[in-house]
């Protein structure tokens, strides 16, 4: 029985791994501190959502509450009606008059440079959007092209950089990004400071060349010349030989 049990909970166990795993499928859980951690991550942002709703949902019964008429507008402008109709055929001239009342005037102007407003900023950014959207595709292609990726890791990379960026806007920020972040923000720094170790190593090596080379022409025979004669002893560098040799 015990055992029964034990397969049961586990099969539920791995049933609720693979559920996550398909919802997030570019990150690991494997380890189950990764694996609850997401799901308490999940729930508290169905709590923030459900709360939302929530008052989304009283503030729109308020308005029915209010006047009937708005939830029978809606119904029937949801139902495939025309708005301006439905409208007309819920508050009937009421319309015409709010219209033509000369105390609300400035009110429908205001209403009405909102509006237009509002639409010529939605045109403006769908416009970037399609002009940002076309220049990220040809880096995406030279990217692609420059390091030999396949559509396969090309798409695979995209997906994970959308997801972070959906998290972002929701507000969520997990520890792969934020490691991410760091690491592109010490990469210069890495890079900076790896050239110039590499640049005094080099510095260094072409001393110690100099100087090797100085010690052999001052005063140690060349034993494949032809008229060399022995030296006695090898001369010694003084400090202003070694700082000639530095330049």
């Amino acid at each position: 029985m015990q055992d029964t049990q034990s397969q049961t909970n586990k099969s539920r166990h791995e049933m609720l791994r693979e559920r996550v795993r398909s919802r997030y499928p570019d990150r690991n859980f494997d380890d189950d501190e990764a694996l609850y951690s997401q799901i308490s991550d999940d729930y508290d942002q169905f709590d923030q959502d459900l709360s939302r709703y929530k008052e989304r949902e009283g503030r729109i019964s308020q308005m029915f509450a209010s006047d009937p008429r708005s939830a029978a507008f809606l119904a029937s402008w949801g139902n495939g009606g025309d708005p301006a109709v439905e409208l007309v055929r819920q508050f009937g001239t009421e319309i015409k008059e709010a219209i033509d009342d000369p105390d609300r005037q400035e009110a429908i102007a205001e209403a009405n440079r909102e509006f237009v407003e509002r639409v010529a900023k939605s045109r403006e950014l769908d416009q970037q959007y399609a002009d940002n959207l076309q220049q990220s595709l040809r880096v995406l292609d030279e990217y692609q092209e420059a390091n030999g990726l396949t559509d396969e890791q090309v798409d695979e990379a995209m997906s994970w950089l959308i997801g972070i960026v959906r998290d972002g806007v929701m507000g969520k920020f997990s520890d792969e990004s934020i490691n991410l972040a760091m690491k592109g923000m010490n990469y210069d720094s890495d890079v900076e400071i790896a050239g110039h170790d590499g640049e005094v190593r080099g510095r260094n090596a072409k001393i110690d060349e100099r100087l090797r080379r100085k010690e052999v022409s001052d005063g140690t025979p060349n034993l494949a010349g032809k008229n060399n004669t022995a030296v006695q002893g090898r001369k010694e560098l003084s400090f202003f030989d070694y700082a000639d040799a530095a330049k």
